[in-house]
């Protein structure tokens, strides 16, 4: 196991081809195959276990067992913890992690900033430091009301802590509220030696240009990501908002129907083929779990074929319903 401590590898000429499946398989198995960069596990069955690239995310998945989410290059793979973040790295490519309990931090804005203060400061060590993609986990996200609701006062934190970091472009990224016991924030991320092209989508307001209804500070994220070689679109947590404005409000058929729509767009601006694959993965959030058998019935119908992991988790505008992210790979 390699410290952030020691020197950093060269620049390789191009990142090597990146892949994400959900497997039926245990943790262990994954993590010794050649190439493991991360490996997530879902909700509270996921077991423990020490390795600096297994996370387990704070949210329940609807199908049980739950399959692991994995990430693999064609490279050896170093990994290693520095500080309170948790790192993996190989091909160009890495995998960072940090939790946040809010107790210890002083409330969810602190944690923000805290967290992302912490991964600034750790990416500026790092060769791989084009962030292309971040996911955000966020206890009871949408507690409060106005600007004293718990995402608003997360994008204040984040933005504090993330100062000039994202000056040149934002990455892809998902926000969604996690039902667990604990109040821990969980923010992980995928960099890379090369640069990505950020994506938006002409249907939708990009993010930071949002009015100030949705909170005092933006949300700071791209659409999508399209992957330094080219080959991948990372795609950004995507619901039924049109405009800068949350559509049919009560309905989540309507509302995954617009979510689709959305994806649509996003991939032809993309210049990627329409619709998804058997190895395009992609995640469903579900607000409710009462809903979560028609929109299982639904993807299937629209998806047929395509790897959903469908889990229960509060999008971070409260009359949404459902969200959808993931990969669309060439």
């Amino acid at each position: 196991m390699v410290q952030a401590s020691e020197h950093l590898q060269a620049k390789p000429a191009l990142p090597r081809t990146l892949s994400v499946t959900y497997r039926m398989t245990s943790p262990t198995t994954v993590l010794a195959e050649a190439g493991t960069l991360a490996v997530f596990g879902f909700g509270a069955g996921a077991p423990s276990n020490e390795d600096a690239r297994w996370l387990r995310v704070p949210l329940e998945c609807f199908d049980a067992p739950a399959p692991l989410e994995a990430w693999q290059v064609d490279a050896a793979v170093t990994y290693g913890r520095h500080d309170n973040v948790r790192w993996s790295a190989g091909g160009g490519w890495l995998f960072a992690a940090i939790e946040c309990d809010e107790r210890e931090a002083g409330g969810i804005e602190a944690a923000a900033r805290h967290a992302y203060d912490t991964l600034r400061r750790f990416m500026r060590t790092r060769d791989e430091r084009h962030v292309l993609r971040i996911w955000n986990y966020i206890a009871d996200i949408n507690l409060g009301d106005g600007d004293a609701e718990r995402y608003k006062q997360f994008c204040n934190g984040r933005a504090s802590g993330l100062g000039d970091f994202f000056a040149d472009g934002f990455p892809a990224a998902t926000a969604i509220g996690h039902h667990h016991h604990e109040p821990v924030l969980q923010i992980y991320l995928l960099a890379c030696v090369d640069e990505g092209i950020a994506v938006e989508n002409p249907r939708q307001t990009s993010a930071w240009r949002y009015p100030r209804e949705y909170g005092r500070t933006s949300p700071g994220f791209a659409r999508g990501m399209l992957m330094p070689v080219g080959d991948a679109l990372a795609i950004s947590g995507t619901a039924a908002v049109v405009g800068h404005a949350s559509a049919h409000e009560g309905d989540v058929e309507a509302q995954l129907n617009e979510t689709l729509l959305n994806l649509e767009a996003l991939l032809a601006t993309a210049d990627m083929p329409s619709g998804f694959d058997t190895h395009s993965p992609l995640k469903g959030y579900v607000r409710h779990a009462t809903d979560a058998a028609r929109v299982r019935e639904l993807l299937q119908r629209r998806l047929p074929g395509v790897p959903v992991l469908l889990m229960h988790g509060d999008v971070c505008r409260r009359e949404l319903l459902v969200e959808l992210d993931g990969w669309r790979f060439r």
